[in-house]
């Protein structure tokens, strides 16, 4: 049983802008990503944003969206909030600055785990691992004492006997916009 959680709370700092509301094919990086995790075969689906950001996107019932209230403290709180809000034996972690990510990119990282429950799972692309990533429930505790902005790096970082990566087909699909020059290279 999953349990996907969409960070999407972030304060895109090195953007100068609020990333997630920049339109890529005809909708914001956002919807992209909630239209991705309503797609997704997954025992239940959260998203962790913003007030503003919440306002701006179609839900249908049955998708949990929770307020981060304190987004300055970093990717920590989202996982944080996503990991005490998930009932699922596993969490899929995503972030909504990854508009090309498609169903087909992420089914592959779903049935990796699936095969292998006890095993941190992530995409690596040009040999630097990558999100989305699923963490099994066991280390639950440890995502719920993340701290700052380092995400759940620390987690597969000291626990690299508990990894299994793949390699995606498509991997610029992978790309996280952070920056105004990798917006405008999307077109």
């Amino acid at each position: 049983m999953i349990s996907a959680v969409l960070l999407a709370s972030g304060l895109s700092v090195r953007m100068g802008r609020d990333k997630l509301l920049l339109e890529y094919r005809g909708k914001s990086f956002l919807q992209h990503a909630v239209d991705l995790l309503l797609n997704l075969p997954v025992f239940e689906s959260i998203i962790i944003t913003t007030e503003v950001r919440a306002k701006t996107i179609a839900l249908p019932p049955g998708v949990q969206i929770i307020i981060n209230t304190r987004p300055e403290n970093g990717i920590s709180e989202s996982i944080r909030i996503g990991t005490n809000a998930a009932s699922g034996t596993h969490y899929i972690f995503f972030n909504a600055d990854q508009p090309k990510l498609t169903l087909d990119d992420i089914t592959p990282i779903l049935e990796t785990s699936k095969a292998n429950p006890d095993k941190i799972i992530f995409p690596v692309i040009n040999l630097k691992p990558s999100s989305p990533t699923v963490f099994p429930e066991f280390f639950r505790q440890e995502l719920i004492e993340l701290s700052g902005d380092n995400g759940g790096r620390i987690i597969r970082d000291k626990h690299r006997d508990f990894c299994m990566t793949i390699r995606p087909d498509n991997p610029t699909n992978f790309d996280d916009i952070d920056k105004e020059e990798e917006f405008c290279d999307l077109f």
